[in-house]
């Protein structure tokens, strides 16, 4: 930044204040999401933010960088977003009476985050405060642990460990103290460790590598024969598979197989399925056929999390209205 972009945009120079702004709206956008699990909610977050920044840029004194000034109103503005909407009720999207779950959970709402907004993003993880590298702090079981932490150590957690914004620097975002921000941390990581367990994403294939891309595509192909067996011969023992915002979660091959089985009876036909990418992860957008016309239509999207040459966790998000924003199609042609 140089004092004559800042003075343009103070003087109401719009052309000056993208130039100041403009480097940070990435990585801001990503912020939003980890906190509020909404790709869609994150977007309007960060044009509140620019917003906000426009007509409050007399009251930056300079003090601080303008991309702390930034998140500092992006965090503020998604945990008011965060409070308002628990405040109100929200009701799950309907679906048919499932098998019997291994465990039911509270609700989560939460959708995948495609990989092409990720393009360009510095590695925020370089900085030797952040705890998590930028992979693990966009994978889809990082973000879905963020969601059941309390909003305030949400936050703390998010610019702490995977931004690595120093406590004084979290404090003065927060309008807290250095003392409050540490206490919050350690409650959050000790909740995160505790849901995340140790993991193993360090021995997942690297991403667009042969093994990624061969262990996806054998997996889309069951899924299209409606090969339930090969589908679950490629999962490991203690797999999940969920479905959020419903509660109910499958663990293990026994319990997976007997979930597929059954919705696949239901729909009556195989999905065909378009490659993507979510998270940091392969996904996948999921078509079903019309028995009427040679014609399928958008059912749900599938993120994949793999574990050495299996997959470890099946995340399914039955909303297509994220598939625009995938660059999947509206449709597919037989």
């Amino acid at each position: 930044m140089t004092e004559d972009t800042l003075a343009r945009s103070r003087a109401g120079d719009e052309e000056a204040f993208r130039e100041l702004t403009d480097p940070y709206r990435r990585e801001l956008q990503l912020h939003c999401y980890r906190i509020v699990g909404s790709v869609e909610d994150a977007e309007d977050l960060v044009q509140e933010t620019l917003l906000a920044a426009w007509r409050g840029l007399d009251r930056f004194e300079g003090r601080a960088s303008v991309r702390n000034w930034l998140y500092r109103i992006a965090t503020n503005r998604c945990l008011n977003a965060v409070r308002d909407r628990s405040r109100r009720p929200r009701q799950l999207p309907p679906m048919v009476e499932p098998p019997e779950p291994t465990r039911s959970a509270d609700p989560i709402w939460l959708q995948p985050y495609p990989d092409v907004l990720l393009e360009g993003l510095a590695d925020t993880s370089a900085s030797p405060e952040a705890r998590y590298e930028t992979k693990e702090a966009v994978a889809l079981a990082f973000v879905a642990a963020l969601q059941r932490l309390p909003p305030r150590q949400r936050a703390v957690l998010v610019l702490r460990d995977a931004l690595g914004f120093r406590a004084a620097e979290v404090a003065d975002m927060l309008g807290t103290s250095e003392a409050a921000v540490k206490g919050a941390l350690q409650r959050a990581r000790a909740a995160l460790d505790a849901r995340l367990g140790p993991g193993d994403r360090e021995s997942a294939p690297a991403p667009h590598s042969a093994g990624e891309r061969e262990l996806a595509g054998s997996f889309a192909d069951a899924v299209e024969r409606g090969d339930v067996e090969t589908v679950v011969s490629l999962l490991t023992d203690d797999a999940w598979l969920t479905m959020p915002p419903q509660p109910f979660e499958y663990q293990g091959h026994a319990a997976i197989a007997r979930f597929l089985r059954d919705r696949a009876d239901l729909r009556g036909r195989p999905l065909r399925l378009v490659p993507t990418r979510a998270n940091g992860q392969p996904a996948f957008g999921c078509y079903l056929p019309s028995p009427q016309a040679a014609i399928a239509r958008p059912y749900g999207l599938m993120v994949l999390t793999l574990a050495g040459e299996r997959i470890s966790a099946i995340t399914w998000f039955a909303d297509s209205s994220v598939f625009p924003q995938f660059g999947l199609p509206r449709s597919l042609r037989d």
